[in-house]
């Protein structure tokens, strides 16, 4: 895979896809929203099985992604841990508990999104 492979994505994407990857997020889903909506570029929907893991995933990203210096503009749920969203301007991030996820169905409220796929993001990246 060459490092044109998805050349019209950010490539610091990867960062954020690796940052959610960290510990054990489920169902994760990535979105192009550019064409759609002018809120952000991107989003990444994934999953914990408990309150806690949705927590301490949203606490990896964080911490992650600080590494490399970026911050979020803003991080809202964090202490119900039902649904943590991590804006971060053009990428926002939802950390849904698995249930709460299926209620608010937003891969079915942005299904005219075109989906990425993350690993072919991480391997054009690593190229």
């Amino acid at each position: 895979m060459t490092k044109n492979a998805l050349p019209d994505l950010d490539p610091s994407l990867a960062l954020f896809v690796e940052a959610v990857r960290g510990l054990k997020a489920k169902e994760i889903v990535m979105l192009d929203l550019r064409p759609l909506t002018a809120m952000a570029d991107v989003f990444i929907i994934c999953s914990g099985g408990s309150n806690r893991q949705v927590t301490a995933i949203a606490n990896h990203i964080n911490s992650e992604l600080k590494k490399h210096d970026i911050r979020p503009l803003n991080i809202e749920g964090k202490q119900q841990g039902h649904w943590v969203l991590l804006d971060y301007g053009h990428v926002v991030i939802h950390v849904f508990y698995e249930t709460v996820r299926t209620f608010y169905d937003l891969e079915g409220l942005w299904s005219d999104a075109r989906r990425i796929d993350y690993q072919q993001l991480i391997k054009a990246t690593d190229a």
